[in-house]
């Protein structure tokens, strides 16, 4: 098929199993198929749907005094982005510090998320946070949610964080004492910690959801979501042998990464299982293997940051040394720019002829993923209905290597829900206008990604003159580089915020954090009673972000609903406030920044001296 780029007029004559124009008529309708009026309000917090267990069922209630304490620092969540804050602070030899954390264990999504199948799709060395710190190399190249769970467990202790750390603990309110130059944090366990610097760390996706869904109280089988796996009910380990669910009939709602992950062990061992799917995900092959012992005993110190600058640099358009990685990521990116389908470099080319040809690629891509699931898929009705039609970076590619293959078995039924589910009965669940009999409905629907901070971490921040975090960031977050909001002292951003991503989530926590502690100790050396970005810097970096993003805005306007563009209200997009740049470039730039000791864009002010409190033991 021929094709002449708009400006250039260079011709591109490809040999393509499709025509574009007609795959774009084919997304339209799908996204039309799938677009709800409701868009983010479909769904509720977990925890609002009395009906179903919100609990922890992996440890015990912990039974505490409260307590009173004044503090350097406080961080907010023990994921692994609290993790490394507590790491870096305490190799920053900053000791006097608290770690609050929901779970009752480090570890975040890790804690929380022990279904079976559970892996991460980043390889596990560079995933998995400092680990020649730690001492340890993973076991395989993605490793079981287990492992990481342990290793979030084994950075806790050889930090010595869990003397540190209230598990079980929620912030309630965050409020800056202008005269105190602090932070007096309040929790639902009645304790107030008075800190000099306040970091949040507490992810960007960490508030269960369900879909709203009517009669969801008359069911009399057993309904949970995924990040509250029953093992008492269904028998079996994250490793899977779900023995008790031999003789069940089992409905899973959701086709993302988690209903993937899950569906291949609940088609092994349920009597029948029924996988209700609104959206199909790209499935591509893991290719999962054992780590080589011989290249684990030939790492030699700084092989970890070396393996991640050559990833990043991949994935960042950079011209890097080899592919240390060799994943599906590093293969990906590149190819989505397309430049395997011309001679002439694509910086040559005008933004428009780049957007074709990027286009054609990623259809390709898309197509590609359509030939392997007709090439596993024996039924092909259940085939067609696994494939995708969208933009290949609509949703978050899965990687799984017997997903597919699940849908081969009889016991296993595939039910399309483009709108959602129907309905829920005493004794089944409606798709479709059809009504399925099962003894259990596992819900693996994800997180609360659009209602704003407050709405997610359940506080709110209550910055200078009592400015409420929430109402400033109703129309976009604000910070300078992604870290630092004017107006809120002493502040410290260490999630998702308007800094460059793109795959690796944990890696550009790790970058946060040493940055953020490297800080706080250049703050308590130099007599600084409080730190914040001038309201030019933070207004110059905002637009910069968000100019960034306008590719991706339109894009994602373009995709089939789901929360990379906010289930259609793109507004609401959980990436639409990331910095659209090479990673290598952002953390340049931040190293740069911090060499030159300038500190430009932030104002300090001279410690005043404080007035002591009366602490609890």
């Amino acid at each position: 098929m021929a094709f002449t780029l708009p400006d250039s007029k260079l011709p591109l004559d490809l040999d393509l199993d499709f025509d574009p124009r007609h795959l774009r008529e084919r997304f339209e309708v799908d996204k039309k198929k799938r677009i709800r009026p409701d868009t983010l309000a479909q769904f509720q917090g977990l925890s609002d749907v009395l009906e179903v267990d919100d609990r922890d069922p992996f440890v015990e209630p912990i039974n505490r005094e409260p307590v009173t304490e004044e503090l350097d620092a406080l961080v907010l969540g023990g994921g692994f982005g609290g993790l490394t804050a507590g790491a870096y602070l305490t190799q920053n030899d900053i000791t006097n510090f608290r770690i609050v954390e929901y779970g009752g264990d480090f570890g975040g999504t890790w804690y929380w998320n022990r279904y079976p199948g559970v892996q991460c799709d980043i390889e596990s060395h560079i995933y998995m946070p400092l680990l020649e710190e730690a001492g340890y190399v993973p076991t395989q190249r993605y490793a079981d949610g287990s492992e990481i769970f342990e290793h979030a467990q084994r950075i806790g202790r050889h930090y010595g964080l869990y003397e540190r750390t209230y598990f079980q603990t929620r912030a309630m309110q965050a409020t800056w004492d202008e005269a105190e130059q602090r932070w007096e944090v309040t929790t639902d366990r009645g304790d107030r910690f008075l800190a000099r610097f306040l970091l949040r760390s507490n992810g960007a996706l960490t508030k269960p959801q369900l879909p709203k869904v009517p009669g969801i109280g008359d069911f009399t089988g057993k309904i949970f979501h995924t990040s509250r796996w029953d093992y008492d009910y269904t028998g079996g380990s994250p490793a899977g042998n779900l023995e008790n669910l031999r003789d069940k009939r089992v409905a899973i709602v959701g086709t993302g990464a988690t209903g993937v992950q899950v569906v291949p062990y609940l088609a092994a061992d349920a009597k029948e299982l029924v996988v209700v799917q609104r959206t199909p995900s790209v499935v591509q092959p893991r290719n999962n293997r054992k780590t080589d012992p011989a290249w684990a005993a030939s790492l030699k110190p700084g092989w970890q940051y070396e393996r991640h600058d050559n990833f990043n640099g991949i994935i960042s358009g950079h011209d890097v040394e080899g592919n240390h990685v060799d994943d599906g990521w590093t293969h990906l990116f590149p190819a989505l720019k397309g430049q395997h389908l011309l001679e002439t470099p694509m910086a040559e080319l005008s933004a428009a002829d780049q957007a074709v040809v990027a286009e054609i690629a990623d259809m390709q891509l898309l197509m590609s993923a359509h030939r392997r699931i007709d090439s596993i898929v024996t039924d092909p009705a259940v085939a067609d209905g696994l494939k995708p039609w969208f933009g290949y970076m609509c949703k978050r590619p899965c990687f799984n290597d017997e997903y597919l293959d699940a849908f081969n078995r009889e016991n296993v039924t595939l039910a399309a829900a483009p709108t959602g589910i129907d309905g829920i009965t005493v004794d089944g669940i409606v798709v479709g206008g059809k009504h399925y009999e099962v003894d259990c409905i596992v819900f693996a629907t994800g997180f609360e990604t659009g209602s704003g901070p407050a709405g997610i971490y359940g506080y709110d921040v209550l910055g200078r003159d009592g400015r409420s975090m929430q109402e400033y960031f109703s129309d976009g977050a604000k910070t300078m580089h992604g870290f630092f909001t004017h107006g809120f002292p002493n502040f410290v951003e260490l999630g998702m915020s308007q800094t460059a991503y793109y795959v690796n989530f944990v890696y550009m926590l790790d970058r946060k954090a040493r940055h953020a502690a490297r800080l706080i100790r250049h703050v308590l050396d130099n007599g600084i009673g409080a730190f914040e970005p001038t309201a030019e810097a933070e207004s110059s970096w905002v637009a910069k972000v968000r100019a960034s993003n306008e590719p991706r805005v339109a894009y994602w306007a373009a995709c089939t609903p789901g929360y990379y563009n906010g289930q259609g209200d793109v507004s609401k997009a959980v990436f639409n406030e990331v910095y659209n740049s090479s990673e290598i470039d952002f953390w340049n730039m931040i190293e740069s920044w911090w060499e030159a000791r300038e500190f430009e864009g932030l104002t300090f002010e001279p410690s005043r001296p404080a007035v002591p409190v009366e602490v609890q033991a």
